[in-house]
């Protein structure tokens, strides 16, 4: 029997999670049926994805069969949870066992107020991270209370080709959130700045910024292949009164560690502050 699946918004996330399940042969893309808001949004929600795959409006009344798939892909903005709260209603299970899944990658929405929304569901949440567009992600996924060993394999089909998976408890979705999710921009915005300086020092932008990337990439594999600690990295390359210290040094009077730290800490907050407006 083949599989299918239903995804609900069809933004960049989404596609970065479908295509390589597209590529595997994993689903054939006639047994893909997604839903974005509004017909305009349909050219660009298809424009990277294979030929075959059905998506309409939320307007069509087509719209309710996406419904009908054994596993669907929630990927709505949060303020859209409670539209589609209303258009899951519409669904009449079959009370087989176990129920179908639903994956949610929805920011701020918790499992039970998922499991609330969507009661003829077996709900999942899943935070991956920006880098899964290109396949070099990180997962978070908290199980809904009735998840089957099966269903719980076949959440990690989805996100194992394009993230490292973590499981976790669903109270530390937001830290994983706050390092994971949001991390990526903390990186860019130190990027930003280390390219600007050396501008600064009279290098070509194109040169700086093209510099500044590879630095970044070359570190993190050093890391990652050596199992350094950042600590031993950073001693390996401060000599005794030369450049690198002398730089470190302005950074730790400037506070750049205790910015961070406490960057993680808010984001991490906000996060769990989100999560308890929306169950509210």
């Amino acid at each position: 029997m083949e599989k299918s699946i239903g995804i609900i918004g069809l933004g960049r996330m989404a596609r970065a999670i479908v295509s390589p399940l597209l590529e595997s042969g994993e689903y054939e893309p006639s047994n893909v049926f997604g839903v974005v808001g509004n017909t305009s949004s349909i050219p660009s929600a298809l424009g990277d994805l294979p030929s075959g795959i059905k998506v309409v409006s939320s307007d069509d009344k087509l719209s309710v069969k996406v419904w009908e798939a054994p596993l669907i892909l929630l990927a709505i903005k949060p303020q859209q949870f409670w539209e589609i709260k209303e258009s899951a209603s519409r669904f009449k299970s079959n009370d087989k066992s176990p129920k179908p899944l639903l994956i949610s990658v929805l920011a701020g929405i918790t499992l039970k107020s998922l499991q609330e929304a969507f009661p003829k569901h077996t709900c999942v949440r899943a935070v991956p991270n920006t880098p899964t567009m290109v396949r070099e992600g990180l997962t978070g996924l908290a199980w809904g209370d009735d998840i089957t060993s099966d269903q719980k394999s076949e959440v990690r089909k989805v996100f194992e080709s394009i993230s490292e998976i973590f499981q976790l408890k669903e109270r530390q979705l937001d830290s994983f959130l706050a390092l994971t999710s949001s991390g990526p921009a903390y990186i860019a915005l130190v990027l930003e700045a280390m390219a600007d300086g050396a501008v600064a020092a009279g290098l070509p932008r194109n040169l700086s910024n093209k510099l500044a990337h590879k630095t970044l990439s070359g570190t993190a594999s050093l890391l990652r292949e050596k199992s350094l600690h950042p600590a031993e990295l950073k001693d390996m390359v401060a000599s005794p009164g030369g450049t690198t210290i002398s730089a470190l040094r302005h950074l730790e009077l400037a506070g750049l560690r205790s910015a961070l730290i406490e960057a993680v800490v808010l984001a991490a907050q906000k996060s769990r502050q989100l999560s308890e407006e929306g169950s509210s």
